[in-house]
């Protein structure tokens, strides 16, 4: 399958430094040959949406992510791994080390404006927004892919739709994207996407939505929908918005974020002190069920405090909660279930509590995954240890099987993708989406990332009670013309590529 969509042919396919050399019938010999007929040979697949920036620097080798055939990996939700200033060097030190992926990372507009404004829920003035500009610019010339936002995590959610606009207009004039974790996945999904639409139509730029999921049990069956439509409007005037997604019904994060936003203002110990004024507590507690201005509440979005699991207290002395429900911890506690969240996060001093929150549903991921402009991202990143959790500490089956499941699920299962369209959407499609001319096809001439998969075999094995376990069927793995994956087992080697934006400047 050469990745555009197109049906399968039978060919063998040559490489030659790195690259494709030739397809069709292929009379010489190679230095090496590898036997796949009875397989699918595909382009390498592209994770739109990784979370390996902190952890590549120690373990270059990323087994999870390759194991599960992805050959590229885009990560910024959260911005660069390092101060701007000090990006070059880590692109230079990965290097060195060698990777075992190709990779590439956004800059978030969130690190700019904590370095202006610190955890301060106000507006830039005129001074400080070009400050902030100034950073995204350097950002954007030391390599960073584009601009992100994560809007329903502070200090993030303090920035307004014209700050980001402004800011988004930098990240234009270097040909860069702009992507975001929106304000809002619930009952607010429909004007969340409205707000990215108005960011990339005024700031000149294409728009990525993160995650693409409709959060909100009451809205099932139809928000997704409408999300949709909004964005074929949008791209049918010529705004280049897409989204991508992982195919999960649960979402994963820190147990903080079921706490209004303005209670983060200044920080993890502004925050504390606030959790532990019964007054403010109180307020906060209301909030949890009123609601709070400028934040998503998550906790309605999941549908009540029974369906948060606590995964990772952070704490030993929390850790015997860990698998269970908020709702459950509550009741052992005798506790509110909002102080026991609230007390989880409290008394951890360093580290995110975190939490899988079971919010989407079905029908909504095979809605969001039959529109033509959706690609795969798995909001996870490379496991520190082999048959380990992710970077973020987060165990969630997506780590280890996002990729091979839309296979397994989304084609072989429930048949809402052909085969070749599941393929152009974790490879040409991406590439296109990325301004990644080289890679995403089996064309001559690019460079030559492959997955080499048995169809009748090819499973994800992870779930949410054994998130780590690593998928079947996937036999071959090649990263720039180099095997990467041999049977199922990496081989150590390191060929992967720095993916530098639009922008760079050496």
């Amino acid at each position: 399958m050469d990745g555009a969509g197109n049906p399968c042919i039978f060919a063998d396919v040559a490489i030659q430094n790195g690259r494709f050399a030739k397809i069709g019938k292929i009379e010489e010999p190679g230095t090496s040959e590898l036997d796949a007929r009875g397989r699918d040979v595909s382009p390498g697949w592209i994770d739109m949406m990784d979370q390996s920036g902190e952890v590549l620097p120690k373990n270059g080798l990323a087994e999870n992510k390759l194991m599960e055939g992805v050959t590229t990996a885009i990560a910024g939700e959260g911005g660069t791994p390092v101060p701007v200033e000090q990006l070059r060097d880590y692109w230079h030190a990965l290097e060195k080390g060698g990777i075992s992926l190709n990779f590439g990372t956004y800059f978030s507009e969130t690190q700019a404006r904590i370095a202006v404004l610190g955890y301060q829920s106000r507006e830039p003035n005129a001074d400080e927004l070009t400050k902030m500009k100034s950073i995204l610019q350097l950002a954007m010339e030391n390599g960073a892919l584009g601009m992100t936002t994560a809007l329903i995590y502070p200090p993030s959610s303090y920035a307004t739709t014209p700050e980001l606009i402004e800011m988004a207009k930098v990240a234009a004039k270097y040909g860069g994207i702009y992507a975001s974790h929106m304000r809002g996945e619930g009952k607010e999904l429909v004007q969340s996407v409205d707000e990215l639409i108005e960011i990339a139509e005024k700031g000149g730029l294409p728009g990525e939505v993160f995650h693409f999921k409709a959060a909100y049990s009451p809205g099932w069956g139809k928000l997704m929908g409408e999300a949709g439509e909004h964005i074929n409007a949008a791209r049918a005037r010529s705004v280049d918005v897409a989204a991508d997604l992982y195919v999960y019904t649960a979402g994963g994060t820190g147990l903080e974020a079921t706490i209004p936003s303005w209670a983060h203002e200044g920080g993890q110990e502004a925050l504390f002190k606030r959790l532990a004024d019964p007054l403010v507590r109180d307020r906060l507690k209301r909030e949890t069920v009123t609601g709070s201005p400028g934040w998503w509440n998550i906790i309605e979005a999941s549908g009540g405090w029974q369906n948060i699991v606590l995964v990772n207290a952070q704490n030993p002395d929390n850790a015997k909660f860990q698998g269970h429900t908020i709702a459950d911890i509550a009741t052992a506690l005798h506790k509110d279930p909002a102080d026991a969240a609230f007390d989880l996060v409290a008394q951890v001093k360093s580290g995110r509590v975190l939490a899988i929150y079971h919010m989407m549903s079905e029908q909504d991921i095979q809605t969001a995954l039959r529109f033509p402009w959706t690609s795969i991202g798995s909001d996870a990143g490379t496991a520190l240890t082999p048959g380990g959790d992710d970077a973020l500490g987060l165990p969630h089956p997506r780590s280890y099987g996002n990729f091979p499941r839309v296979i397994a699920k989304y084609v072989k299962d429930t048949h809402t993708l052909t085969l070749e369209d599941a393929i152009r959407k974790m490879t040409s499609w991406p590439a296109t989406r990325m301004r990644i001319a080289d890679r995403g096809l089996i064309r001559t001439g690019m460079w030559a990332d492959a997955v080499i998969f048995d169809y009748n075999r090819i499973q994800d094995r992870a779930t949410y009670e054994n998130p780590d376990l690593t998928p079947d069927g996937i036999d071959y793995v090649l990263v720039n013309g180099q095997i990467v994956i041999d049977h199922g087992k990496h081989t150590g080697k390191r060929p992967g590529k720095i993916l530098y934006g639009p922008g760079y400047r050496n």
